[in-house]
């Protein structure tokens, strides 16, 4: 059958809706983010949206991010100005706050002395946004254009030293603009005058918390599954694991959970995941050791996209083999996240990478897709994990991309490489473990690469591969940036690897933030 819309079973049409336009910022999954840590649902859109569209959202507030364009540019995102006539509260952060005024008559000009980092903000005239703020304080700016006049109808409520009209609103149209960055953690109220727009302003009730996603979600997973059975693919990392207690919850007994060995895991993984469920969880557990089948199929190939699609669709042929010895089992259960999502493509957003669970799966399969995380971030997916009293080794584990180590060698699959790649990754493990600093980076891991290089070893000639050690520290895996690991932990994971992995004799460190890089490789 052809593949069917997937179903997020999150019960989100029960919650007001942020809608955060994305005008080409590096902030704008940040505002998504810092709008649900405030307790209110958001979703993103492309920024060239029309108003239309906008309304078929059905958005209770909208928040227009900021960009690295001119309002003035050639390349600039075009705003459609009837967005701004829907009646719904706006938000414009710096440039969305410039293209509010431009588009509505203010004058937006280059001054001639942008705005760089911490700048000192003067509140002008009293406002819904700064309640209860200092009348001066610190703001996170970045911008080379200001708004020296704003539309008419509107008012000024701050300004700094170079920006006349740092802040505005047209109360009557509930309109409201920002040059700074309130998103960011270097303006440091700058998240009670978020929390200000979404309740004092926009009138939004906080209702976006674990406690009631979980109940919408357990609440939905039980309304399209009714009686019908459900299989979860479980990986044993902490997304799929949160995925497979909630649909639990949901419908307990009628889950079965997959386990597939697809040969690309790390060291010794397989056995760890089948024994953390077996004693921490009351749940119905199978086991398919597929590796052989997995490294077939990617025989020869080398492309990351070819990868992930082979990937994504061998998943889904082992789901439909397992699945026809299960009773009516139509639905499968995957941990999708937010992420996800937007890099692979979906909606709005740009395609990054196909995401094997996304944009890897194949267009006929036998299921339908409940993916209860859908909408969340991973910190969230952490969160609700804990209110379902998931073990703690499981909330924290560091991600695993689904394709695992396929998409950390670089270039073809074969058994000789995933060897050397495992016994490497596992004393990049062993030592990020020992230093500590387990809990403080988002991942760390390593890549192979598809070259050789020459070493010498023994006083003789080697030609091996060169392995990349890759650590970030995160919020939510959209933007990263690379760990300044210590120097002592890196002249003992390089030794440890030249000398114990036979098969490399260089070892580099990804100094790659993201964007521009991704975390992964592929």
């Amino acid at each position: 059958m052809t593949r069917p819309a997937s179903g997020n079973a999150s019960g989100k049409g029960h919650y007001e809706k942020v809608l955060v336009l994305d005008l080409g910022a590096q902030y704008a999954q940040l505002i998504a983010r810092r709008v649900r840590e405030a307790h209110f649902y958001s979703e993103i859109v492309r920024g060239a949206i029309g108003a239309d569209e906008v309304m078929s959202h059905n958005p209770s507030a909208i928040i227009l991010s900021g960009g690295p364009a001119s309002v003035y540019a050639d390349d600039a995102v075009e705003v459609d100005a009837e967005i701004l006539r829907l009646g719904v509260p706006v938000l414009g952060i710096c440039y969305g706050h410039q293209v509010i005024a431009h588009a509505l008559g203010g004058v937006v000009e280059r001054t001639g002395s942008g705005e760089y980092g911490r700048t000192r903000l003067q509140l002008e005239n009293p406002s819904l946004l700064f309640d209860g703020l200092p009348e001066s304080h610190d703001v996170w700016m970045s911008h080379g254009d200001a708004v020296v006049k704003p539309p008419p109808g509107f008012r000024v409520t701050a300004s700094t030293g170079s920006s006349p009209v740092a802040a505005m609103q047209d109360d009557e149209n509930r309109l409201y603009g920002v040059q700074f960055h309130p998103e960011v953690h270097h303006s440091p109220r700058g998240q009670e005058v978020l929390k200000h727009f979404l309740h004092n302003a926009a009138g939004l009730m906080p209702s976006w918390t674990n406690a009631s996603i979980i109940e919408e979600s357990v609440e939905a997973v039980r309304t399209r599954v009714g009686g019908a059975r459900a299989m979860c693919a479980l990986s044993g990392g902490v997304d799929s694991s949160v995925a497979a207690a909630l649909v639990h919850k949901a419908i307990g007994d009628q889950l079965t959970c997959v386990f597939v060995d697809h040969g690309l895991l790390r060291h010794e993984e397989a056995a760890e995941v089948i024994d953390t469920f077996a004693g921490h969880f009351d749940m119905r557990l199978i086991h398919v050791d597929a590796a052989d089948r997995f490294l077939a199929a990617l025989a020869g190939v080398e492309d990351p996209e070819e990868k992930r699609r082979i990937i994504g669709e061998t998943f889904i042929r082992v789901f439909e083999e397992v699945a026809q010895g299960l009773e009516e089992t139509s639905y499968l259960v995957q941990g999708t996240l937010y992420p996800d999502v937007i890099e692979s493509g979906s909606g709005e957003a740009a395609k990054i990478k196909s995401h094997h669970n996304v944009g890897g799966l194949p267009e006929e399969m036998d299921f339908q897709l409940i993916e209860p995380l859908r909408d969340l971030f991973k910190d969230e997916v952490r969160a609700v994990g804990s209110e379902l009293g998931l073990p703690e080794e499981i909330v924290w584990r560091q991600p695993f991309p689904g394709p695992g180590l396929a998409v950390r060698i670089i270039g073809e699959v074969t058994a000789e490489r995933l060897e050397i790649l495992r016994a490497a990754d596992d004393i990049i493990t062993d030592e990020i473990r020992k230093a500590g600093l387990e809990r403080e980076l988002w991942q760390y891991f390593g890549v192979l690469l598809g070259i050789r290089s020459v070493g010498v070893q023994g006083d003789g000639r080697t030609y091996a591969h060169p392995l990349v050690v890759r650590a970030v520290s995160s919020e939510d895996a959209m933007t990263a940036d690379w760990a300044r690991l210590p120097y002592p932990l890196l002249d003992r994971i390089s030794a440890r690897v030249i000398n114990e992995v036979a098969g490399i004799n260089r070892v580099a460190l990804d100094i790659s933030s993201k964007p521009p890089a991704t975390i992964e490789w592929e």
